[in-house]
């Protein structure tokens, strides 16, 4: 299980690495609960002032593991369940840390998330971005819709949460929702580059930088994903979510109803 989530210090930068290439580093239980647990100890550290996250394989992340999806570990509520994962994105957005994240390949659903709640995105151009919860019978429900809208404006986003569909590297950075992209064997040296020039900055500076500019979204965002709760706990329940569910099984059409 420790090999799900790969974590190192180099001075003032804390870098962890998705290791789960053979399943494009989507999560199931035990990789999202060690991810939650290595980020809290990064964002807590006294050592570090900067965080990196990248991946190993081909993707970033493809999101949560379809082999798990509507399966609760622990039993609980889907309310509590999506309020915890809701935490662990809203806590990268508002600690004093900044945060990179190195994307490539498949940054899909709950990887697209984690993408966003990172503070600078670099990608390369095999970069595909989406939000097709909405293909499965739901919503974003950990802050894509608040934070996508922060970053490239409320058309967009209705396009991508509506329509589920993905956006290529190109478009990612026309729209804003990366920042740099590059040819894919640069993207490891790039990235690392990039963090490391940020963490050899004056911690309290990023940290009173991350806090203003944060002070533009981070209210909204914290409003907003909370929102994303309450509506995905109601998208549980309906028939739709069911019947998008046993089309995707039965490999047809779903039939919607509306209830």
């Amino acid at each position: 299980m420790a090999d799900l989530i790969l974590s190192e210090r180099e001075g003032a930068l804390r870098i962890l690495t998705l290791n789960r290439p053979d399943r494009h580093n989507a999560m199931d239980d035990a990789m999202a609960s060690l991810f939650q647990k290595l980020l809290g100890e990064a964002l807590d550290e006294r050592e570090s002032s900067t965080i990196l996250i990248r991946a190993n394989g081909k993707s970033f992340c493809s999101g949560r593991d379809t082999n798990v999806l509507g399966h609760r570990a622990r039993d609980e509520s889907d309310f509590h369940f999506i309020r915890q994962h809701q935490e662990g994105r809203l806590k990268m957005q508002e600690s004093t840390k900044p945060i990179v994240a190195a994307l490539k390949g498949g940054a899909i659903g709950g990887g697209c998330e984690l993408a966003l709640a990172a503070d600078i995105r670099i990608s390369d151009t095999t970069l595909k971005m989406a939000l097709p919860e909405i293909l499965y019978g739901v919503l974003p429900d950990t802050g894509g819709t608040q934070m996508m809208t922060a970053l490239i404006g409320p058309s967009r986003t209705k396009y991508m949460v509506m329509s589920g569909q993905k956006i290529d590297a190109a478009t990612a950075l026309e729209w804003g929702a990366v920042d740099f992209v590059v040819a894919p064997e640069e993207l490891d040296a790039r990235a690392l580059e990039m963090a490391r020039d940020i963490a050899a900055r004056p911690p309290i500076n990023l940290a009173l930088a991350k806090e203003m500019i944060n002070l533009m979204h981070g209210p909204t965002i914290r409003t907003g994903t909370r929102a994303e709760l309450y509506a995905q706990s109601y998208l549980f329940k309906t028939e739709d979510y069911q019947e998008a569910r046993a089309a995707i099984r039965e490999k047809r059409a779903p039939n919607y109803k509306g209830k």
